[in-house]
């Protein structure tokens, strides 16, 4: 089974998958893993402090980004002990049974992409957005020029903490809010 993708989703699947079935990982970079003690807890509270930060017109720390990308719950510290957390760089083109590099192939009976935070949005082209790199340009959770086209839970850059469950729901209300302010929602 190969898995796609470096964060959260694919190495908890890969975690559980590995348990029956041998697997490959690939990913675009290097996994960052979380120290073993930080949770969900220490991720909302460091989500939730740069939140408040922001809001007071302070620094931006980077919040959760800066600390890495797979939090290291039970599975996954399992699946690290068994040794079977261990990326590849990720295949140029998939072949009729498996992947390749150019240089190896490898046999696959599945491909799970788990590619979470990294949204596919070409579908929104024709709309040309204003972009830097390859984000959108937002402000806040708006897209800049676009009063109605609004982002949420696609990480950081959407509104801070929104990659939680908890910090998405604050993002969520301040874009309602925001277009409410505008007379752009019809509260009746």
């Amino acid at each position: 089974v190969g898995i796609v993708g470096g964060g959260n989703s694919a190495a908890q699947i890969l975690a559980e998958i590995s348990t029956v079935a041998q697997t490959l990982w690939f990913t675009n970079r290097e996994p960052k893993f979380l120290p073993d003690d930080v949770d969900g807890r220490v991720l909302f509270d460091v989500a939730s402090d740069r939140s408040r930060t922001l809001a007071a017109g302070g620094p931006d720390t980077g919040g959760v980004a800066g600390l890495g990308d797979i939090v290291m719950v039970p599975p996954v510290r399992e699946a690290r002990d068994r040794g079977v957390l261990h990326a590849r760089p990720m295949f140029t083109a998939i072949t009729t049974d498996g992947v390749t590099d150019g240089q190896t192939t490898e046999k696959l009976d599945v491909i799970l992409w788990c590619t979470g935070f990294r949204p596919a949005l070409r579908h929104l082209q024709p709309l040309h957005l204003h972009t830097e790199g390859s984000r959108i340009v937002l402000d806040g959770n708006h897209v800049r020029g676009e009063a109605t086209l609004v982002f949420l839970g696609y990480g950081d850059w959407t509104g801070p903490a929104s990659a939680t469950l908890i910090g998405v729901g604050r993002t969520a209300r301040a874009a309602v809010d925001t277009l409410v302010r505008r007379g752009k929602v019809d509260q009746s």
